[in-house]
């Protein structure tokens, strides 16, 4: 698949969506190492980068989508583009009410983090996304 949305020849949501994934995946790093060692300065960290990955996220969704609508209708591409997007999705909204339950320094609600931690686990399997599967699309 060509991607319809590019700069300077390179597709641009490809491009844009490391920001949000590395973003996302250093705040669950460290979360877990403020849970373990309390390093304060650390939660505080990952409560910045959550809101940076979600804004990234919000910036790179449009190009994906650009990408997704010019894929031929009933093509293998498009199931996969589909499950992709709604995973990605479901990743952004995970990680954006684990950052609304955050204060921004210290320690956050348990639910914070097994929010984040869900939505890490879910960024692992969302670019691997096989409609066609028994576990429930992801492979």
């Amino acid at each position: 698949m060509e991607s319809k949305a590019k700069l300077f020849g390179h597709p641009v949501h490809q491009m844009l969506v490391v920001i949000p994934l590395g973003l996302f995946l250093t705040a669950t790093i460290f979360d877990l190492i403020f849970l373990i060692a309390a390093v304060d300065p650390l939660s505080s960290a990952a409560y910045w980068m959550i809101l940076a990955g979600v804004i990234g996220a919000l910036v790179a969704a449009p190009f994906g989508a650009i990408d997704w609508m010019a894929l031929p209708e009933g093509t293998r591409a498009k199931r996969i583009g589909a499950h992709h997007g709604v995973g990605n999705v479901i990743v952004v909204l995970l990680f954006l009410l684990s950052w609304l339950m955050r204060p921004d320094t210290g320690q956050a609600a348990a639910l914070a983090y097994v929010l984040s931690f869900a939505g890490a686990g879910l960024v692992l399997c969302s670019g691997q996304v096989i409609p066609d599967t028994p576990l429930g699309g992801f492979a």
